[in-house]
């Protein structure tokens, strides 16, 4: 698809917020942090998340006030789906390993533009990576160009996923991959993207906040990227999750969704 005119001025200004929200987070990483559980039983939330996702709303909506705003941490207005573009951001993804004080959690922001991510950026400020991709210009690791894995076969890929996704009742055949696991969805789809792993899945229903930047991130890197049944994902939904996700080299992933039930 051709990338709109103005993709490198987005991604410029995602970059630059995703570097001001690690700025935000840092301090409160490894410090205890006020957190606690969301009334609606979807997890943890901090402090931290909270004052990521004010700076981020406030910066991106008034550099592009005709955006609309879906944010894990921001209640839900339906005038985003009216509107041509939505930022859909995580202000932070992974926030138990946050908590945790563990390094692999993330900021992920990203740009849709009538169903279809332009621009993302997943940005990892205790492991200072910063992912970056906009719609027809590649994908990139800190400034330097990565590419998605050329596996062919199930048996013996690595894929990112969490244990329960490989239990047998979930496949017609089960895959002999060797499983790995990352805190953040979006870092994982960033290593697909790097080619360090071959395949992530995730076969839960997934919020468009934790994949929306990956996944354009996977793609510019030559991997392919649908929901657990093989079809495209589709952003700024009404209900603003996917049936679950692959990411996956593009050989392999069509062979990863004939085995999956």
């Amino acid at each position: 698809m051709q990338a709109p005119e103005n993709v490198h001025d987005d991604l410029t200004l995602l970059t630059g917020v995703a570097r001001a929200a690690g700025d935000i987070a840092r301090p409160f990483w490894r410090a205890k942090a006020r957190h606690w559980n969301k009334a609606d039983g979807t997890g943890p939330v901090s402090e931290a998340d909270l004052a990521v996702n004010t700076m981020l709303h406030d910066r991106l909506l008034s550099a592009r006030p005709d955006h609309g705003w879906l944010s894990e941490e921001s209640l839900d207005d339906p005038v985003r789906l009216s509107r041509d573009r939505v930022f859909i951001v995580d202000p932070i993804d992974g926030t138990r390993a946050f908590i945790d004080g563990q390094a692999a959690w993330s900021h992920s922001i990203a740009i849709a533009e009538h169903g279809r991510i332009i621009a993302g950026v997943v940005y990892l400020p205790v492991l200072d990576k910063i992912y970056a991709a906009a719609l027809g210009r590649g994908a990139t690791l800190n400034d330097a160009p990565i590419r998605a894995n050329a596996t062919t076969d199930p048996d013996g890929a690595s894929m990112l996923a969490s244990r329960p996704v490989l239990d047998a009742h979930n496949w017609q055949v089960p895959p002999g991959v060797t499983r790995h696991f990352r805190p953040s969805l979006a870092y994982r789809m960033c290593l697909v993207a790097e080619g360090r792993f071959d395949a992530m899945l995730a076969l839960r229903r997934t919020w468009e906040w934790d994949i929306a930047a990956g996944a354009l991130i996977v793609t510019e890197a030559g991997g392919t990227v649908s929901d657990r049944r093989g079809a495209p994902l589709l952003f700024n939904n009404p209900v603003p999750q996917t049936d679950g996700t692959l990411s996956a080299a593009p050989v392999l992933h069509p062979r990863l969704i004939e085995r999956l039930l």
